[in-house]
């Protein structure tokens, strides 16, 4: 199977977008973060649009993309070896970062590596099923609808809406105790959908039979709904959003992903040293991004550029420093195969 470069491109895009939303927290509502500004007047409060948009879609579709790759991985490797190289990939830096954020904050915490945590336990179970059960024929007619979009976006919509009557957006919870497994129950369910749209696209093809007038018209509601997002601001609209955000995110979450998935493959799909390069960091640079941010944050308390002057600045440079540091790390003997 060649190389699919748009979907390397694309998760380099969602890395960026990924450090620039954390940038954002310190100075706007989103979330608890580590670091608080000395100065009250670095706050935008206007940022929380932002926040709120890229928290509908960018996880989702980085589970997409993972489960894309899952199945062609364990057909490859078969149970045992893909349940090793997963262990290394994932639990590996996983344990890492949990180690070093549990020291500093001297509490078990995973931060931002929930993800790696919940992709693993994702892949575990996979292995587990495909163990016993054999793997679905790729011989299937199916492709992307726009009706077959809006389906699963109201599936998944309707169990987030009813999930979220008794577990609201960024209420956290450890649902097995003493295990740090933290899980937003709010969102969960996008995830392991996404999760499973990716492995059924790959199965079936549904990236390469995504037609043209499909993906465009994914993209342009994903847009619309993302400016209908932005426009809220109290009043009418903003309450009718708000009582069904579980529907309407869900919308955002698959309508945004496929269109950004057939922009790119339309318009982003070659490749350069510099995306490759690009691509080859992502990963650590998702990893080490969060302590590099926060050492930063600190340094610059004192100084007065703005909020979203310190907003750009900081998201810009831990970008840069997170890719750097990624491709020197992978200089060390044997940390390669994990990176």
């Amino acid at each position: 199977m060649k190389r699919l470069f748009y979907l390397d491109n694309l998760k380099v895009c969602l890395t960026v977008l990924v450090i620039m939303h954390h940038a954002g927290q310190a100075y706007g509502n989103g979330g608890a973060w580590a670091y608080t500004p000395s100065n009250p007047a670095e706050f935008m409060p206007w940022i929380w649009h932002f926040f709120s948009t890229n928290a509908a879609f960018f996880m989702g579709l980085y589970f997409f993309i993972s489960g894309y790759f899952v199945p062609r991985s364990f057909d490859k490797q078969g149970t045992k070896q893909f349940i090793q190289k997963k262990l290394l990939r994932l639990g590996i830096p996983l344990l890492f970062m949990g180690a070093i954020i549990g020291i500093l904050t001297g509490k078990p915490k995973i931060g931002h590596m929930w993800f790696v945590e919940s992709l693993l336990v994702f892949c575990l179970i996979y292995a587990l099923i495909r163990h016993w059960i054999s793997p679905i024929e790729k011989k299937c007619k199916s492709r992307p609808t726009i009706i077959g979009l809006l389906i699963v976006a109201l599936l998944m919509g309707v169990g987030s809406y009813f999930i979220r009557q008794v577990s609201p957006q960024d209420h956290w919870i450890w649902p097995f105790g003493i295990i740090p497994l933290p899980m937003e129950p709010a969102h969960y369910l996008q995830y392991v959908m996404m999760f499973v749209l990716g492995i059924l696209a790959y199965r079936f093809q549904w990236l390469d039979k995504m037609g043209n007038s499909v993906g465009f018209m994914a993209l342009l509601i994903g847009i619309a709904l993302a400016m209908g997002n932005y426009l809220r601001d109290g009043g009418p609209w903003d309450a009718f959003v708000w009582q069904w955000f579980g529907i309407y995110e869900s919308l955002m979450c698959v309508f945004i992903s496929f269109g950004l998935i057939w922009l790119f493959r339309e318009f982003v799909s070659t490749t350069s040293r510099f995306w490759q390069w690009c691509a080859a960091q992502s990963y650590g640079a998702y990893m080490f991004h969060l302590l590099l941010m926060i050492v930063l944050q600190n340094a610059m308390d004192s100084i007065w550029i703005g909020a979203f002057g310190k907003f750009l600045f900081i998201g810009v440079v831990t970008t840069v420093l997170s890719f750097h540091l990624t491709w020197m790390v992978k200089m060390i003997p044997g940390f390669k195969k994990v990176l």
